[in-house]
């Protein structure tokens, strides 16, 4: 029993896996929340109209949201939107997320009219397992980069929060199944499914080309309905089984895409329980995809990205950057090794250690801020930062502003922990 623990939950496995599901886990929140703040007066703000959760939410809690200020409401939408940004993009990771949980969790509790459906309530769970620890945070993220960690998803971590998710959206399936089993709405002995698609015209179902058909083959809808409970009832042994695993991921995709176009459920449902069924592939698979693309594209020509290979605080930076291109897009060169005239005519030794110097495969060449800028363009966990790298006139600011670092990276370098242990190298 002690070795199965250990197995189960204990081993440790790369989590990368949990930093994808991070990103998919705040794109639902976002998606689900950020709509009901546009519309704050009509929501959350005194004066509109509300219901109260009271099966999920003791009294006095509900009475404390209740009686907040619009100030206090604002104020929190503010919180809630800096935790959920910071948590996409994996800067503190855990208690940016813990702040996003705060702010979800009150406007539940401060309107449940918009925000509260069974579909919440399962991704509430689902963030607070999340938050377990901070592990979702080790790649794809503002913390891998500043740790200067290289390779984050070979990092590897006891492997519960990710069987702890796999539980849940197991448990989730089971439980959908098994509640078809009631005397209410029972799929074995009546024929819910038929009653769908006949009444009421609008409702539950969408109109999708096959309603009509099926409304007229009652067989066939209880046959269909049969399949749906079995499918509920037995996929998380397919999930759990290797050899049945890649086909159960398939169809629990398959299944949720099938819900989205016919039935009119919470799209939360398919942005979240797609990637969570995803979570189910071993990790070492996606670390397996990394390295592939990376081996692929060092095999071919790449943009270069030239820095001092004696200056510390360069070192550590291109590690930053490292921990930003997971499949190796950009090579990162110490420039002290290069023949430069070799690379362009217009490369010389006093301007790649005045500036980085990025050497794009066409030739283009760009230096310092610039080259920055071009970096957020190449790579993808550096996009978001690039409509604000391009705002007109922010060369202006950005120019001084890194000469200014470059100028005194040794400084920085002195105080700033270098990984490797080695000194800085002002000469030759």
């Amino acid at each position: 029993m002690s070795k199965l623990w250990r197995t189960w939950f204990l081993e440790e496995r790369p989590s990368v896996s949990l930093a994808l599901f991070r990103i998919a886990l705040a794109a639902t929140v976002g998606l689900h929340v950020f709509p009901t703040l546009f519309q704050m007066r009509d929501n959350y703000l005194q004066g509109a109209f509300r219901e109260f959760n009271l099966s999920f939410f003791p009294i006095p809690i509900l009475r404390w949201v209740a009686g907040s200020s619009d100030a206090a409401v604002w104020a929190m939408a503010g919180v809630f939107s800096v935790g959920w940004l910071f948590f996409l993009i994996g800067l503190l990771t855990r208690w940016s997320g813990l702040l996003m949980a705060v702010g979800c969790y009150y406007f539940y509790a401060r309107n449940s009219l918009h925000i509260g459906t069974l579909s919440f309530d399962i991704l509430l769970v689902t963030l607070v397992l999340a938050l377990v620890t901070d592990y979702p945070g080790d790649s794809f993220s503002v913390d891998g980069a500043l740790r200067m960690d290289p390779e984050p998803w070979r990092r590897k971590r006891p492997f519960f929060v990710q069987r702890l998710l796999q539980l849940q959206i197991a448990e989730t399936y089971f439980e959908a199944g098994l509640g078809k089993c009631t005397a209410g709405g029972n799929w074995l002995s009546g024929n819910p499914y038929y009653y769908l698609m006949n009444n009421p015209p609008t409702g539950v179902m969408k109109h999708f080309p096959l309603r009509e058909t099926l409304a007229g083959m009652p067989h066939l809808c209880h046959a269909l309905g049969i399949a749906l409970l079995a499918f509920e009832m037995t996929i998380p042994l397919w999930l759990f089984w290797r050899r049945t695993r890649p086909a159960a991921i398939v169809l629990a995709i398959l299944f949720q895409t099938m819900l989205l176009f016919t039935m009119h459920v919470p799209t939360i449902f398919f942005f979240l329980f797609p990637p969570q069924a995803l979570l189910f592939l071993d990790p070492e698979i996606v670390v397996g995809f990394i390295e592939r693309r990376r081996a692929r594209n060092a095999s071919r020509p790449q943009d270069r990205l030239l820095y001092d290979g004696g200056c510390s605080f360069c070192r550590g930076s291109v590690r930053s950057l490292g921990a930003l291109d997971p499949t190796g897009r950009v090579a990162l060169v110490d420039f002290r090794e290069l023949d430069l005239k070799g690379i362009s005519p217009r490369l010389t030794r006093d301007a790649c250690m005045r500036r980085i110097q990025f050497v794009e495969r066409d030739g283009r060449l760009s230096e310092g801020f610039d080259a920055f800028r071009r970096l957020s363009l190449k790579l993808p966990l550096l996009r978001p930062l690039a409509p604000l790298l391009y705002i007109p006139g922010m060369r202006l600011v950005g120019v001084p502003a890194y000469d200014f670092i470059a100028r005194h990276r040794f400084e920085i370098g002195a105080w700033r922990p270098d990984h490797d242990g080695s000194a800085d190298g002002r000469g030759p």
